[in-house]
């Protein structure tokens, strides 16, 4: 476990603070009645309580390495696309609560049929044109990061959507284009997808992209633990 705990820092200790233990005695009518101890930070010079000061959990991120120039061109790539596809998945996440939080508020059948059609068209007039210019390999990164974000496959939320026929038309049609939408994003499983995952990560806290939690769980520290266990095995 040492790669993990060398990843984890808490906020470098206060940019350079040091702890210091120190022993409280209290006293009363001169006698010693209890005695606590204290963690505090010494910052140039001054002691702050710790109970003070909240730290936020930082991964620290390797650096990046490649067995060859070709390994690194395609990582960049990938880097390039993943950063373009990744404001889509997020606001199809945002539009999927959204709707789901507004159809909660219809009680009739009919008022929730009308108000899904509005959204999709909605979605469609503004986006319809953009998605068409993406590459075959945008539209799969997409399609994972739509998983990553909601949960559910792309195929899953057009047959929800739309009849089980159409869901079955996109999908023949986006095949033709080698694009799968019951692709799901497995970075555990998919070395592509771990790399999609650490692009993302450098991203997040880059403040080049907007982080916003995953559907499920993903631990960045687990996962570069586990590829670099399997590469060190291989």
């Amino acid at each position: 476990m040492k790669s993990k705990q060398n990843l984890w820092c808490i906020a470098l200790l206060l940019l350079f603070a040091k702890p210091s233990l120190t022993q409280v005695i209290g006293t009363e009518n001169g006698a010693e009645t209890d005695t606590t101890q204290k963690l505090y930070y010494i910052v140039k010079g001054d002691t702050i309580p710790r109970e003070f000061i909240n730290l936020d959990e930082v991964v620290l991120l390797n650096r990046l390495k490649f067995n060859s120039k070709k390994d690194r061109r395609r990582y960049l790539i990938l880097r390039r696309k993943t950063r373009k596809v990744y404001p889509y998945a997020k606001l199809a996440s945002e539009r999927l609560t959204t709707m789901n939080e507004r159809l909660s508020e219809f009680p009739e059948r009919r008022q929730r049929r009308t108000y899904t059609k509005r959204v999709q068209k909605y979605i469609e007039e503004e986006f319809s044109e953009k998605l068409k210019k993406l590459t075959h390999t945008e539209g799969q990164i997409l399609v994972k990061l739509i998983h990553r974000q909601t949960g559910r496959t792309a195929f899953d939320l057009v047959k929800e959507l739309r009849t089980g026929w159409r869901a079955f038309w996109y999908n023949t049609t986006a095949s033709l284009f080698e694009i799968s939408l019951k692709e799901e994003y497995r970075p555990f499983e998919n070395k592509e997808d771990y790399l999609i995952e650490d692009v993302l990560e450098r991203s997040f806290q880059s403040n080049i992209l907007e982080r916003q939690e995953p559907a499920f769980k993903i631990d960045y520290l687990d996962l570069t633990e586990h590829w670099n266990n399997t590469t060190a095995e291989n």
